[in-house]
Formats: structure tokens, sequence, C-alpha cells
């Protein structure tokens, strides 16, 4: 139940802490968690009522939060009953959080990728013998998608964002070098099919990584 209500509430904040990333893009993890708890402008009341487009974008904003807190609550216990240790709901919350932002912002900021290693890596190095196995993925996670930027960078310069590869290599440190070039394959295909079904050539690369990390995680790992 714990989870089930965590992820409830943790859900229901991720468009507002997007909606605060896309509006401040804090520098450091302080300033962030500052302004997230402090806003710098809020609408009047009277300006909230007078404005028929701003009800109707608090209507849209309020069944998204809706949405992303019944999808959390919902992957945050499946985590918890298939997956092996309770540290894997931080993966799944920043993962969530990092799909959210990077779809508004087209940006995968720094002060959540990072510590999204960190995490995973110290998460390893609890469990034993994991540490090399943690470290070579985030290293492969790095490496790989810079080597395959290389060989597009004449017809796709834009191929790999720096913030994609950090995310990757966050992600790495959580699966192990084997996967990453699963990983990396998975992300590809799913965001191939997006630009299909939206008919567009670019857009956000980290939703595509964030789907493929759940779906190796559950179901490969």
């Amino acid at each position: 139940m714990f989870f089930i209500i965590s992820g409830f509430i943790f859900g229901a904040l991720i468009p507002y802490m997007a909606r605060r990333f896309a509006k401040f893009m804090p520098a450091t993890m302080g300033y962030a968690l500052y302004r997230l708890i402090w806003p710098t402008k809020k609408v009047s009341k009277l300006k909230q009522i007078q404005n028929g487009q701003y009800q109707k974008l608090k209507h849209q904003y309020l069944m998204r939060s809706l949405g992303w807190a019944v999808v959390c609550s919902a992957i945050s216990f499946a985590g918890h009953l298939c997956l092996p240790s309770s540290f894997y709901i931080a993966l799944i919350w920043i993962s969530l959080l990092l799909y959210e932002i990077d779809k508004r912002m087209l940006l995968l900021p720094d002060i959540l990728t990072v510590p999204l290693l960190i995490i995973g890596f110290w998460y390893a190095s609890v469990q034993g013998n994991f540490a090399l196995a943690s470290a070579l993925g985030a290293l492969f996670g790095y490496i790989l998608p810079v080597a395959a930027s290389l060989f597009m960078i004449k017809k796709h310069p834009e191929a790999f964002g720096g913030g994609d590869i950090k995310l990757i290599s966050a992600v790495g440190a959580w699966i192990g070098a084997d996967y990453v070039p699963l990983l990396i394959l998975m992300s590809s295909l799913i965001f191939g099919a997006f630009c299909l079904i939206k008919r567009e050539k670019s857009g956000a690369f980290g939703p595509s990584i964030v789907i493929s990390t759940l779906i190796l995680v559950f179901f490969l790992i």
C-alpha cells in the first residue's frame, strides 16, 4: 500500500516539477528544491477566473497530473512486487520525471541524470560483486552512443544529445554493460516508431530511453 500511495503522490507532482524545470532550469539540486517549494510567481485568483484559456489549461494540467499519478502508482507497485530491491523505485521515479521534462523541454538535466547514475552505482556496490558490472555499464552507456554519433555526425549531427548519452550511461549503471547495446537498439526502434506515428523527423529521445529502461528492468533483467 505504501508504494501505491507514494507512487500516486509522486506521479501527481510530475507535471508540476517538469513545469518548474521548464521555467527556471535549476543549476543545482538545492536551488531546484527551493523553486519547487516556493515558485517565483503565481497567477492571481481574479485572473484565473477571468481567463478562460487559463481554466482550460488548468483542466488539462489536472488531467495530466491524474494520469501520471495512476501510471506512477501502478509501476511503483509492480516494481515493489517484481524487482529485487526497493532501490529500483528511485530508477522508476526519476526516469518518469525525465520522460516528462524531456518531452516538454527537449532537455535532460544533469541534476537528475547524475544522481540516477550515483544511486545505481551505490546500489550495485552494496550488493557485493556488482560494482564492476555497474561501472562498466555506465562506461559502455557513455562510449557506445558517442561512437555511434561519430558515424552519424554528417547526416544526423544531433542523433544523440549530451543529455541522452548521460541518461544511457546512468541507466547502464543499473542494468550492466551486457544490456546497454540492447537498450540503445530498443530506444532507437521506439523513437523511430514515435516519429512514424507523429510524422516527424526529430523529437525528444529521452522518452524512448525511459520506456526501453522500464521494459528491460521488468522483463529481461
